[in-house]
């Protein structure tokens, strides 16, 4: 594997701090949307979208939904401790580990660690909380008979980007949520398709747009600032996804552009071909997919129907209708798109691993964007407004 030297300033931008937006506007449809294609801007309110996409085209999001993985923990000596959920150990699908009863293990970040000894017990209702293992960060929870979700939803907060800078308030509980989301596993909420209410599904329906989902539980590393020289050096974050067959079946068949709705979806995208490519090379037996795995030289490059068909049969032989692993896929410029046309994303944090992804895929334009974007008063970041790229 030879990557080229990716100098991390290069994709940097000055980003008012006015510019962040704080909250949600009052209806998630009335955002703005940018629309790139092919080296040409325009500027769109964000209901245009069903007009702007092309013909027959296939949108693909994320379903998952955020859970209160931020817990507070006051010890009786008055030290407060908070514990932030990040992934369950051992690679599991969070979904399944939040439906646990008694008591799980978790890989969190910890507030005032110092504070928290590893002979410590800390306790908040029916909920306590113990080292595993310190030097990994992993704690185990414990919480009789109820199931983990249950106990979060009761003494849990909703944790909102650190950007934003102000507590969780109120209206985060539901606007901090995709008006769709479903399945319980993420930390952080796939912004792209917070602008997607019943108006811009039934204006979608109208326009025979083709809509499916996937699952990607987000993790906190979305947030992590790459902060070596060389991007290539970044150590990307790890994150559980779930694909139905029938949606592999349907991008398998579908005649016409692949759209994803945020990065994550994007990146669920890329890693479902690597899987395939792995799978029909030998390098793999299982979905994992690493973060350098598409640049490996050894990777004949084969078809995106190639792809998924040998999916498809890998899971035909081994009965399943659902296809679950991990993903740390590094999406960085000098990487081509296998499986999408286009993406519906927000305006992404300078430095930032989501920015390197853009710039992958429209190059140096990135920087017409973000500059139009910047003089045009776009609101940027979670709650701000959207772009639709076409490459």
């Amino acid at each position: 594997m030879n990557l080229p030297f990716i100098h991390i300033n290069d994709f940097d931008y000055p980003l008012p701090d006015e510019r962040i937006a704080r909250y949600p506007l009052e209806k998630r449809s009335d955002s703005k949307l940018l629309v790139y294609k092919f080296g040409n801007i325009e500027h769109h309110p964000f209901l245009d979208l069903p007009d702007l996409l092309p013909e027959n085209t296939l949108l693909v999001f994320n379903n998952t939904k955020v859970i209160r993985a931020r817990l507070h923990f006051r010890k009786e000596t008055g030290a407060e401790v908070e514990v932030f959920l990040l992934n369950p150990v051992n690679r599991e699908n969070a979904g399944e580990v939040l439906g646990r009863k008694e008591s799980s293990a978790w890989h969190c970040l910890v507030g005032n660690k110092k504070r928290f000894k590893e002979e410590d017990v800390l306790q908040k209702d029916d909920l306590s909380a113990l080292w595993l293992d310190r030097e990994n960060d992993v704690i185990q929870f414990n919480y009789g008979d109820k199931c983990f979700a249950d106990v979060i939803e009761e003494s849990g907060s909703l944790p909102i980007p650190p950007y934003l800078n102000r507590p969780t308030e109120e209206i985060d509980l539901t606007r901090y949520q995709t008006s769709f989301a479903e399945f319980k596993g993420s930390v952080a909420a796939p912004t792209a398709a917070l602008h997607f209410d019943e108006e811009i599904h039934r204006l979608l329906k109208d326009k025979k747009i083709e809509c499916k989902y996937l699952t990607l539980h987000v993790g906190a590393g979305t947030f992590k600032p790459v902060s070596t020289e060389n991007a290539i050096d970044h150590v990307m974050h790890e994150e559980y996804i779930i694909y139905s067959k029938e949606l592999i079946q349907s991008l398998l068949v579908h005649d016409g552009p692949v759209i994803a709705v945020g990065t994550t979806s994007l990146r669920s995208l890329e890693s479902l071909y690597w899987f395939g490519v792995g799978l029909k090379s030998g390098q793999l037996n299982s979905f994992q997919i690493d973060q350098y795995f598409p640049y490996n030289p050894s990777n004949e490059p084969i078809t995106f129907q190639d792809s998924l068909t040998t999916v498809l049969e890998w899971m035909e032989k081994k009965g399943l209708t659902i296809l679950e692993g991990t993903s740390a896929i590094y999406i960085v410029p000098g990487y081509q798109p296998k499986m999408v046309q286009g993406i519906v994303t927000n305006f992404h944090q300078p430095q930032s691993t989501l920015l390197l992804l853009i710039a992958a895929l429209v190059g140096n334009d990135w920087k017409l964007i973000y500059n139009e974007s910047l003089e045009n008063n776009y609101r940027f970041l979670s709650y701000g407004d959207s772009s639709l790229l076409l490459f």
